[in-house]
């Protein structure tokens, strides 16, 4: 399930959606969520190196999604500013710009980071 939430979450990205990829972006925190409380259940697999390895890839991946998504809704906040500020706002209305959506997680579940306890 979590191959195929990813896909998901890769044919969301390419469809360029905010909704969209907000939303597969959650389904993928839920797989990970189910990955982890299968792999509590396996003490062998939590001591092994490669899991080890595996926890701190997890880790350093979910820290560098947070950082994007800060730096999408911050470039979001400046352009939705300029767009309404004069004198950009009359280019923009000229232009056909139109404000754009911030990337927001509706379900606060969704929200938390995994916990990762092995």
């Amino acid at each position: 399930t979590i191959a195929r939430a990813r896909s998901g979450a890769v044919t969301a990205q390419a469809s360029g959606n905010v909704a969209q990829i907000s939303q597969a972006e959650g389904q993928v925190a839920s797989a990970l969520r189910g990955f982890y409380a299968v792999a509590e259940n396996y003490p062998d697999l939590k001591a092994s190196a490669n899991f080890l390895a595996l926890q701190e890839e997890l880790t350093s991946t979910e820290n560098k999604v947070g950082f994007a998504r800060q730096f999408y809704n911050d470039s979001v906040m400046t352009y939705n500013t300029a767009c309404e500020s004069i004198p950009t706002n009359l280019v923009a209305s000229m232009g056909g710009f139109q404000k754009a959506d911030f990337f927001e997680i509706e379900v606060a579940a969704e929200r938390e980071v995994p916990k990762v306890k092995f």
